[in-house]
This record gives C-alpha cells, sequence and structure tokens, in this order.
C-alpha cells in the first residue's frame, strides 16, 4: 500500500517535480519540522538551494492532538478552525492553555535549530515550503500566512503525498502547489510510508547542519 520507503525517497521524487526550479539563483527551500526535513534536505540538494526551517506547530485538540484545530508560525500567525471550536464549544481557556504550550515548543525548536543564525531571508526570493505530506493541511496553512507576511515573491508547497481536497484547496492559499501524489481515499500521511518513524531533533539538526556545509 505505501508509495515511499521512507521521508528521503519521498524527497528525491519530490524534487523530479521540481525540476523547473533547479538553480535559480533566488530560491529557498523551507522544511516545515520535524517531518518535512528529511523530504527537503533532498529537494534542495537535487535544486542547488539552500535550507532552512520554518517552524508551524499544529494546535490538537487536547485528548485528541492528531485532530488539529489550527495552527500557529513564527511570526505570531494563528490559524483557528473556527466552526470546529464552536462545534467542540472549547472554552477559551482550555484553547489558550494548548496556544501556550504550542508557542513554548515553537520557541524552543527556533532555538534548537537555528541557534545563532539569523532566519532566512526571504524577501523576492522564491519560497518552496515542504513537509512529508498534507491531511488537513492545517499547519501547511499556517506556514504560508506567517511567510507571506516576509513578502517572498513566490510561494510553492510541495509535499510528496497529499489528501485530494487539501491539495485543492491549498491552491487557494499558495502560488503553487506540487503535490507528488494524491491517492484516495487517503486516511493519513503516514499510511503512505513504509518508514514513518518520527524524525528527531537531532537528525533535523544533522541534516540542516549537511545541508549548510554542501551550500
Amino acid at each position: 500500500m505505501s508509495l515511499f520507503r521512507d521521508r528521503r525517497e519521498a524527497g528525491r521524487f519530490l524534487a523530479e517535480k521540481l525540476a523547473a526550479y533547479a538553480n535559480r539563483p533566488d530560491l529557498i527551500v523551507l522544511a516545515l519540522p520535524r517531518g518535512g526535513v528529511p523530504v527537503a534536505y533532498e529537494v534542495a540538494r537535487a535544486l542547488g538551494a539552500p535550507l532552512d526551517v520554518f517552524v508551524v506547530r499544529k494546535l490538537g485538540v487536547p485528548g485528541h492532538e492528531e485532530y488539529a484545530m489550527g495552527a500557529i508560525a513564527t511570526g505570531g500567525v494563528r490559524v483557528l478552525n473556527e466552526e470546529l471550536v464552536r462545534t467542540l464549544g472549547m472554552p477559551e481557556r482550555v484553547l489558550d492553555a494548548v496556544v501556550a504550550r504550542e508557542q513554548q515548543e515553537l520557541a524552543r525548536r527556533e532555538r534548537l535549530y537555528r541557534g545563532q543564525r539569523p532566519p532566512p531571508e526571504v524577501r523576492s526570493r522564491t519560497a518552496i515550503l515542504v513537509d512529508d505530506g498534507l491531511a488537513t493541511g492545517a499547519t501547511m496553512q499556517a506556514a504560508v500566512k506567517a511567510l507571506r507576511r516576509l513578502q517572498p515573491a513566490r510561494i510553492v508547497v510541495a509535499v510528496p503525498t497529499a489528501s485530494p481536497e487539501t491539495c485543492e484547496q491549498m491552491r487557494t492559499e499558495a502560488d503553487e502547489v506540487i503535490c507528488a501524489t494524491t491517492p484516495e481515499p487517503f486516511h493519513a500521511v503516514g499510511l503512505w510510508y513504509q518508514d514513518f518513524s518520527q524524525t528527531t531533533d537531532d537528525e533535523v539538526r544533522e541534516l540542516l547542519a549537511r545541508a549548510e556545509h554542501v551550500s
């Protein structure tokens, strides 16, 4: 049933779909950590582009954390599924607690992955946002909204696999969307990988260091 052996293989497959962007001087590849980093590493390497991370955190429903009710991203961006929050009858204090917890983790990851390096310069550049897949798309939606504030010339969303509906919906957010595969029924991103083990912080740091060394 799986399409890819692991995230690195998925990244190489995705890079083929992005070949038109190879060796462009204005290009930057931005990975959504953690799972998007191994995918984006292969994309950046194939396209001859610099790699960096763009930190976004999903806001999970308490008790059902995998079910996204929104997301937050660098720059104070918050994307919320207002209809879902209303349907759940979630008190404001519960929502605030979820947001505060994820803000803390977002800040931790920025420090851990970036260290002393300044945030990537994306103004007037073409930015390719990469993740390992799109299910609800809430995290990627937050990333696109946050990235827009930094005034890139063009935002390309690129993933190895996605729900057909989410892929289509994302076209209203980004300038271009590349979903390398859109299996149906989709169910979950992990179904389409043989190895979907969690990417660790150490792996993220190692790949970013390796990419920096190459560039």
